[in-house]
């Protein structure tokens, strides 16, 4: 552990909270808050990423020592570690927010890397000064399904927070996972998030709500200085530097929610506090995987009457968060029309990026509208298994003799109607005949598919499975899952079970299908 070397820019560039501790309050012309994790009784390491800890450069070793488990239970802190909760505000379910900030989140403080820098950041360590009436802390359930899903987004080549390492704490922690009014005691758990940094829009929004503009230019300086070198380095103007940093933020938002779109994850609450300035997912909170393609389908039981963050919305909703964004940093453009531009460039941008997706999740070199309209609507027509469906497909390459291979992605296939059995056999017709068109052979077909449509994603019924276990002291399942999801789209021998579509008995259970904000 003595490898980490900290240097912490965001605390020693920015100003701070005048206050330290935990105690509720409202902060003005301060980025962040000094405050120590809450020591834990008895912790237990309950899993580590090799990977995240490589980048790091911490080896096995390092992570099964008795001091890494101390430092990110957050019992103990290393020599130039400083540790702090920054302050944002946001746009919740469309609603201004006000003061939110880092409520159970407690950044250790930066790590030099050979390639820049990282935040370790402890998520479930207590208290901070924006906790508001909660306890800052997290249970198992809650943290295991954010350890698991963050790395295994990065093996999906979705860009992603980081995971270092699950702990349990020992302790028992109250929560009402459903706000039905019964509350309960589960145990707790802390995760080390890694990322270079953790801005949201929220972050910039909050010092234009205080009209801190002297501040606000302060903080974006320090973000394209920090994060963005070839933007600092291209722009000696402040206004072109934001206008190009604002365009660059938008256009990693399009990557990111195009990757979202592609494997069928829903994060559940894009809320603008959780939409991160790298284009990161962050805040794996009651994220779901569409397993019934179902574009209105949302895994948040918050959001169930308005549904404002279903699948099929989510790339809407990221481009009103960057509007929010370019609301906030209009102060320091004091001009419209070169925002709108930009994020009318996120349209014309998403819509490109998200042709080109499905024509790869369709083996073809060339997107054909019309064939893949009429798919997503043959989707929708029985409940279908979106990630089995593409996967299966790979491998058609008879329309009459492998329509059969397609049955497994069928949730009652012994319910399929002639009329739907007919239209399909058809679509499979027209779809080799355009691949045969586009010169796309069966083998390259299937190559391409199985590149861009993962076999095993992180299912929430899986996900409970594991938790399950982990409460009663056992790992094992947790371990072999998570070697399954580090190769995604390759087919793992005696690993069926992990990309098998969710079973009857998790349709309705809690954790299995829909999720709270506590989940």
């Amino acid at each position: 552990m003595h490898s980490l070397i900290f240097e912490n820019a965001f605390t020693s560039q920015l100003p701070a909270d005048p206050q330290t501790g935990s105690a509720r309050r409202q902060i003005r012309n301060a980025m962040y808050s000094r405050v120590a994790p809450t020591p834990v009784a008895a912790p237990s390491l309950l899993h580590y990423s090799n990977g995240a800890a490589k980048l790091l450069g911490l080896s096995s070793e390092d992570c099964q020592s008795d001091t890494f488990l101390q430092v990110f239970a957050g019992n103990h802190q290393l020599e130039g570690m400083d540790p702090h909760a920054t302050c944002y505000g946001g746009h919740q379910f469309g609603n201004w927010a006000g003061q939110l900030g880092d409520g159970r989140a407690i950044n250790l403080g930066e790590v030099k890397t050979a390639d820049g820098h990282l935040m370790l950041q402890l998520k479930g360590a207590g208290e901070t000064p924006y906790s508001r009436t909660a306890d800052g802390l997290a249970v198992l359930r809650s943290s295991l399904r954010e350890y698991v899903c963050s790395e295994a987004m990065f093996h999906l080549s979705v860009p992603t927070t980081r995971a270092l390492s699950l702990v349990s704490t020992g302790e028992q922690v109250m929560r009402d996972m459903l706000y039905d009014g019964h509350p309960a005691l589960e145990p707790g758990a802390v995760v080390c998030r890694v990322s270079s940094c953790f801005v949201r829009f929220g972050h910039l929004q909050m010092l234009t709500a205080r009209q801190e503009t002297d501040l606000l230019a302060n903080f974006v300086d320090f973000i394209i200085e920090r994060e963005f070198p070839a933007i600092a380095q291209s722009y000696s103007d402040p206004r072109e530097r934001y206008l190009a940093w604002f365009d660059e933020v938008c256009q990693r938002t399009v990557a990111l929610v195009v990757h979202w779109m592609r494997v069928g994850f829903v994060h559940g609450v894009m809320n603008t506090d959780n939409l991160s300035i790298l284009g990161e997912t962050i805040d794996y909170g009651p994220y779901g995987w569409l397993e019934g393609f179902d574009p209105d389908w949302t895994p948040n039981t918050t959001d169930a009457g308005q549904r404002r963050y279903r699948y099929g919305q989510q790339p809407g909703v990221a481009q009103w968060n960057l509007l929010q964004l370019a609301n906030s940093i209009y102060p320091l453009i004091e001009e419209a029309k070169p925002l709108e531009e930009a994020l009318g460039r996120f349209s014309t941008s998403y819509e490109a990026r998200w042709q080109r997706m499905m024509a790869n999740k369709l083996g073809l070199p060339e997107f054909d509208n019309g064939l893949n309209e009429r798919l997503l609507s043959l989707l929708q027509e029985t409940e279908t298994d979106m990630t089995l469906f593409y996967r299966h497909l790979a491998n058609v390459k008879n329309a009459e003799i492998d329509a059969e291979l397609l049955r497994d992605a069928y949730y009652t296939p012994q319910s399929i109607s002639r009329d739907l059995q007919t239209q399909t056999k058809r679509w499979l017709q027209d779809y080799l005949a355009a691949a045969r068109l586009q010169g796309q052979g069966d083998e390259p077909r299937a190559t391409l598919m199985n590149r861009t449509n993962p076999l095993y994603v992180p299912r929430n019924y899986l996900a409970q499975l594991a938790i399950d276990d982990a409460e009663q002291g056992n790992l094992a399942r947790l371990n072999q899952w998570m070697r399954v999801l580090e190769q995604p789209y390759t087919l793992q021998d005696g690993m069926d079970e992990y990309a098998a579509k969710r079973p009857e008995w998790a349709r309705n259970r809690s954790g299995c299908s829909t999720l709270s904000c506590s989940s």
